[in-house]
């Protein structure tokens, strides 16, 4: 499977099998478009009265040889593989840990519903963490390395917990062969001096809440009781916490919604103000909320990201870059074969946990009991689960199997396809238009960025 396309002046050929990317000069983009079900003859007589004779047939002998190569027209090596994809052992990776379901913004389109998750406000325990923890360690096989999210709600109205479970992880790392990798995510209204040397002791990565410019994050972002501007209160944090991680290992994480269709804006704004880590994603809300993106305003977000990707391009070579998470792809390495396959594990490799402990395949199915899997008490309870996203893979789903992206978002969001669908095994097809482009354009990044090297 080949995916061909133009961007910002060059012609882009993906083998999607492979991961090679190809970047060609007309004639060559116009063979490879019609190589596949024609023969030479065939193409010659299309295509004589644009190039010569003598040129198709001596690009059409090169795109042979790249075929030989195995980096063009390649044969799909992981379809075979997902039987034993399926049999797998379930190893349990990262938690993520709902410190706090309370929250002290009141956020329009939380998912959490101001942080109580279709449910009560609560706190969570140092003993529930606890087990968490040692649920954790006891289900990671032989996985030294494991992920814990500190999340909310708003996490940090509880850190006198996340302070002790930290210190209790890191007192059970050497004797059972773990290394734990906490990462804190917060809005930033309570963030002071203390919480932010604790972080950067402890944590290996701060992602920080903001949407971008003052109007559309107050907009969005509101104080309880309007108790002032959100975006005064935590802007002069969030670049402190920058500045003192060296510009690495955190990023500023933004929604943008039907209300900031230029989202781009917002992006830039960000970059301005001395961020170089930025993620702004679109909001995943029912076409009944009043800033959910519709699917007319596909078209207008596309020119979006190509006027940003353009942006960074031009500010990398001005020596004044800065990292946009929807756009860093490794074309060279890249994940391994069952993070291409499944993505991010969430119901198998990775469980949310709430104040009082239950588990749920991740932070987006909490509150919603038909997912509730199991308890730190009893564990797993319900394994019909875990394999129900165990099993969840780019093949299982239809509209996966012939997309060209289907090895760089690795299915979607499952909570997404089941929000709209009903089912883990859909996608969310807004999204999925939102993502196919953000892939054409990171590509078209290292595509421009390698005319440099």
């Amino acid at each position: 499977m080949i995916h061909q396309y133009k961007n910002n002046g060059y012609n882009i050929v993906l083998d999607v099998n492979s991961g090679s990317v190809h970047v060609v000069d007309d004639m060559v983009y116009d063979i490879i478009g019609l190589y596949e079900n024609n023969t030479l003859e065939q193409i010659t007589d299309a295509l004589r009265d644009r190039y010569s004779v003598q040129d198709i047939k001596e690009a059409y002998e090169e795109i042979g040889e790249l075929k030989e190569a195995g980096q063009l027209f390649t044969e799909d090596i992981y379809e075979p593989y997902i039987d034993n994809f399926k049999d797998r052992p379930t190893v349990v990776k990262a938690l993520c840990l709902h410190i706090a379901h309370d929250c002290n913004l009141a956020c329009k389109y939380c998912f959490a519903e101001e942080g109580e998750y279709h449910g009560r406000r609560a706190l969570m325990s140092y003993e529930v963490g606890k087990k968490a923890l040692d649920f954790l360690v006891a289900n990671s096989g032989s996985r030294k390395n494991l992920e814990v999210d500190f999340f909310g709600g708003e996490p940090t109205m509880n850190f006198e917990v996340v302070k002790q479970l930290v210190e209790y992880g890191r007192s059970i790392e050497e004797a059972n062969n773990k290394k734990f990798r906490f990462t804190l995510t917060t809005n930033g209204i309570l963030l002071n001096d203390e919480i932010l040397d604790f972080a950067n002791k402890e944590m290996s990565n701060i992602v920080l809440s903001i949407d971008g410019r003052k109007e559309i994050n107050d907009l969005m972002r509101p104080t309880r009781n309007n108790h002032g501007s959100s975006y005064d209160i935590i802007m002069p944090k969030f670049k402190k916490v920058a500045e003192s991680r060296n510009q690495m290992n955190y990023y500023v994480r933004g929604t943008f919604t039907h209300n900031n269709l230029d989202f781009s804006e917002d992006v830039l704004h960000l970059a301005d103000e001395g961020f170089e880590q930025i993620s702004v994603e679109p909001v995943v809300a029912q076409p009944t909320d009043s800033y959910a993106i519709r699917e007319e305003d596909i078209p207008f977000l596309c020119e979006q990201y190509d006027i940003l990707a353009k942006e960074i391009i031009k500010r990398k070579k001005a020596g004044k870059g800065f990292n946009f998470f929807h756009f860093m792809i490794d074309i060279n390495g890249g994940p391994c074969v069952a993070k291409r396959l499944s993505g991010c594990g969430s119901g198998c490799e990775y469980l949310a946990v709430t104040p009082w402990g239950d588990f749920y395949p991740c932070h987006q199915f909490v509150g919603n009991e038909d997912f509730l899997m199991g308890n730190v008490d009893d564990g797993i309870v319900r394994p019909d689960i875990r394999d129900m996203f165990k099993n969840s893979n780019v093949y299982s789903k239809e509209k996966c199997k012939n997309c060209f992206a289907k090895f760089y978002c690795s299915g979607g969001c499952a909570a997404n396809s089941y929000n709209f669908h009903g089912n883990i095994n859909d996608a969310y097809d807004v999204g999925c238009e939102l993502q196919k482009k953000r892939i054409e354009c990171a590509i078209m990044i290292r595509a421009a960025m390698a005319e440099e090297e």
